[in-house]
């Protein structure tokens, strides 16, 4: 049998929504936090991706806090640059997590409409096609 042997060692399907939440870890208390990078703390935490973080990766994200501590104090195209760089390694983006072949799990729809049986009338179905003019 032949598989690919290409395989990414990155995919992971993450959670809708998170079952058991993992309790955020603190910001560090060396310094006083801008409001906006607490909530993103605490936005980074209660995201699906949090599942796939390991302890390592902590000291990554705190640096990632300070980067963005940083911008919102004074923001400079430098700052942006480099935080757009660090936040492609936690997937905190749709294109990072693509990269990453991270799926979010997606609830099923529910389709309101029933499917047409096969035995059902089509005569009172208005063909589309119909509208079409043959131009000579």
């Amino acid at each position: 049998m032949r598989q690919r042997r290409n395989r990414s060692s990155t995919r992971a399907v993450l959670p809708a929504e998170q079952r058991e939440r993992k309790r955020a870890p603190q910001l560090p208390r060396n310094q006083d936090w801008h409001k906006l990078t607490r909530a993103w703390w605490r936005d980074v935490w209660r995201s699906p991706m949090a599942s796939e973080y390991l302890q390592v990766d902590l000291h990554g994200l705190y640096m990632l806090a300070a980067l963005l501590d940083r911008f919102w104090e004074a923001p400079s195209t430098a700052l942006a640059a480099e935080i757009r760089l660090q936040r492609q390694c936690f997937g905190l983006t749709p294109i990072d997590r693509r990269r990453l072949q991270w799926e979010l799990k997606r609830a099923e729809a529910v389709s309101r409409k029933q499917p047409r049986s096969m035995d059902q009338d089509e005569s009172d179905v208005e063909d589309p096609r119909r509208a079409f003019r043959l131009v000579k």
